[in-house]
């Protein structure tokens, strides 16, 4: 996905000041039909494009726990 210049990025409120987060990009849903994630550390890097039910289906399964060592 290369066509990502309205993406509107933000990390989460409950990031901390180690560097060892994730942005989302969810205000491009509307407009490509797509949940954009990249590393904060490298904003010019790669990008993961998720469809918004798989992005859902993510946060849902990490609020349960089901990603926990």
């Amino acid at each position: 996905m290369n066509d990502l210049v309205g993406a509107i990025w933000r990390t989460s409120s409950r990031s901390n000041d180690q560097g060892l987060c994730v942005e989302v990009a969810d205000n491009l849903v509307d407009i490509l039909g797509v949940v954009a994630v990249r590393d904060s550390k490298d904003p010019a890097g790669p990008t993961l494009a998720v469809s918004p039910p798989g992005w859902t289906a993510f946060v849902d399964a990490i609020r349960v726990g089901r990603f926990r060592p």
